[in-house]
């Protein structure tokens, strides 16, 4: 199946063109409002999802290099072994994809390169979610985040469909065979 790391490659394009884009023309930390609710707001994270550990002294750089390189490599075979799950191999370019973006970012720069910010107002956030005040209204802002970011949380919600799908699939077949 890897037919389809024409879509890897489609999301590491994307995702390091739309970074560069986004390096030239934002500044760190000063969000541009696009509507309600989305910000563009350049953001360095050091750390793993969430900015986990991007406060840990550097080591963490070649640490979830090193990570996302196995977890690549993995991935690729994967795809490699597949025969006819489309639906799984489409995903796992996604998710290959959004993880070479990142990787890309972590050689490169020692970061990764975030700016889709999305937040609501209230005065109470949600867990995950920052409070940022700004103009004396209380924000709660999802961490920002990257379209190789996108990319993996779509692949992962699509291989959860597919496992649903194919989890009924198998029951509907056992259940044939029972009754028959």
């Amino acid at each position: 199946m890897l037919r389809w790391l024409w879509l890897t490659a489609v999301v590491v394009v994307l995702d390091q063109v739309s970074k560069l884009i986004a390096s030239a023309y934002l500044t760190l930390h000063q969000p541009i409002e696009l509507m309600p609710m989305f910000n563009l707001t350049l953001m360095h994270n050091s750390g793993a999802a969430f900015s986990f550990l991007s406060d840990a002294g550097g080591w963490q750089r070649w640490f979830f290099t090193l990570v996302a390189i196995i977890i690549s490599i993995v991935i690729f075979i994967w795809i490699k072994r597949l025969r006819h799950e489309h639906l799984q191999a489409a995903s796992l370019a996604l998710i290959l994809g959004g993880a070479v973006g990142n990787l890309i970012d972590r050689l490169l720069h020692g970061y990764v390169v975030d700016f889709l910010d999305v937040y609501y107002r209230g005065a109470n956030c949600l867990p995950m979610f920052f409070t940022w005040t700004r103009g004396g209204e209380a924000e709660c802002h999802w961490p920002a985040f990257n379209l190789a970011d996108a990319a993996i949380t779509l692949g992962v919600v699509l291989i959860l469909i597919d496992t649903l799908r194919q989890y009924r699939a198998d029951r509907r077949l056992a259940a044939k065979y029972k009754d028959g």
